[in-house]
């Protein structure tokens, strides 16, 4: 292993949880890692979220961060797609 690494448990909605099929994931990181290097992983992962890239908000630990956020271990991240209304 290259280094210390992070673990974060990561809230998936909408979308994500569709693309994912589960709700919620925990993935490592290195540390330094900013929060959009979960989106941008699960866009690896799954291709079809690519069209969410720019529109995703991101939550740390309930709170929303801007994308550069660097993560911690432990954090709780959540990825926000757009929400359409009905």
């Amino acid at each position: 292993m290259s280094g210390p690494s992070l673990t974060v448990s990561v809230k998936l909605f909408a979308a994500y949880q569709e693309a994912c099929g589960v709700p919620e994931l925990v993935l490592e990181f290195p540390t330094a890692t900013p929060v959009a290097a979960v989106r941008d992983r699960l866009i690896a992962q799954h291709p079809e979220l690519a069209r969410w890239r720019d529109l995703t908000r991101f939550g740390i630990n309930l709170e929303f961060v801007e994308p550069d956020i660097t993560l911690q271990n432990g954090d709780e991240v959540v990825l926000i797609p757009p929400v359409s209304g009905g």
